[in-house]
């Protein structure tokens, strides 16, 4: 294990990397939030299903 290896590319990598623009946060925060939704959208519909199911 290189320390100095690895603390140079963490280092590398800060440096290219930068921080979004409002709208490219605001999609990725929309997507994400579609997604959370249509998970727990699914997750409930199991969920009603099988209640109603008999055990």
């Amino acid at each position: 294990m290189d320390v100095k290896l690895d603390v140079a590319s963490y280092v590398r990598v800060l440096k290219l990397a930068s921080t979004p623009s409002w709208d490219e946060f605001s999609q990725i925060s929309k997507i994400a939030g579609a997604g959370i939704l249509l998970v727990g959208l699914l997750g409930f519909t199991i969920f009603v299903v099988m209640s109603f199911l008999p055990a």
